[in-house]
């Protein structure tokens, strides 16, 4: 099976792959768009140059590995994917044949957390429009893209991932519950700057508190992707 999941950055997307990870039958691959996405809009981000330099920047040749061999000969294959890479020069045809996942996250809480890794905060760089574009491409495909909340997830974490693998017919595994600390050996080169407090883990941390503030610049941000959010948390499971 492979798996794509889609979410947008600061969304417990590092500790999700950190959980199938830990499956001795799953490998895993870390934003493998990146490099090509930042080729193609050339966007300033923390660790540029190493992140060129460590993926390809051709997004047609990044699909087919995709759908290739799978890394150690496993069974499972998880792609953790950011929404906001799948600019209008990507191909989409490849998602018809992974079942498509879809992590959310309250945008009040992406919002704050990002902003505190990096100063430019628009719509575009959050992922809720390319997240809700994609399930709407999925659906028009006839596709059932399944959708589960990052909160959640921390409030029972067994539970809510025994949901999943039951969502996308994958047998459940303890051993996505821990990992190691100190990282994954298929981190991307920008790990170092944004997977700090993961790799301090050794699993998902607990429930979340209450919703953060916002600052008033970003708060028409967090009006659009609020109802973007809203309109995802409809159909979780």
């Amino acid at each position: 099976m492979r798996i794509a999941m889609w979410s947008g950055p600061r969304n417990l997307s590092t500790a999700m792959m950190y959980a199938f990870g830990a499956r001795s039958d799953c490998a895993v691959v870390d934003e493998p768009f990146y490099a090509s996405y930042l080729a193609q809009t050339g966007l300033q981000h923390p660790m540029r140059e190493e992140i060129l330099e460590s993926q390809s920047q051709d997004p047609n040749a990044v699909s087919q590995q995709l759908l290739g061999p799978i890394p150690g000969a496993r069974p499972h294959f998880y792609q953790k994917h950011m929404s906001q890479h799948m600019i209008e020069s990507v191909p989409r045809d490849w998602m018809r044949e992974v079942t498509n996942v879809f992590l959310i996250r309250h945008p009040a809480r992406v919002i704050a957390s990002f902003a505190a890794k990096y100063d430019r905060v628009g719509l575009e760089d959050i992922g809720f429009t390319q997240q809700a574009d994609l399930i709407a491409m999925l659906r028009g495909w006839g596709h059932r893209p399944v959708v589960i909340d990052s909160y959640d997830i921390r409030q029972n974490p067994a539970e809510k991932l025994e949901h999943l693998c039951e969502a996308i017919n994958l047998p459940f595994s303890p051993e996505m519950l821990s990992w190691p600390r100190g990282g994954h050996k298929d981190d991307g080169a920008w790990a170092a700057h944004w997977y700090g407090a993961v790799w301090n883990s050794t699993g998902f941390a607990g429930p979340e508190g209450d919703l953060p503030s916002v600052p008033e610049a970003l708060q028409p941000v967090l009006d659009d992707a609020l109802s973007l959010y809203e309109e995802m948390r409809a159909i979780k499971i």
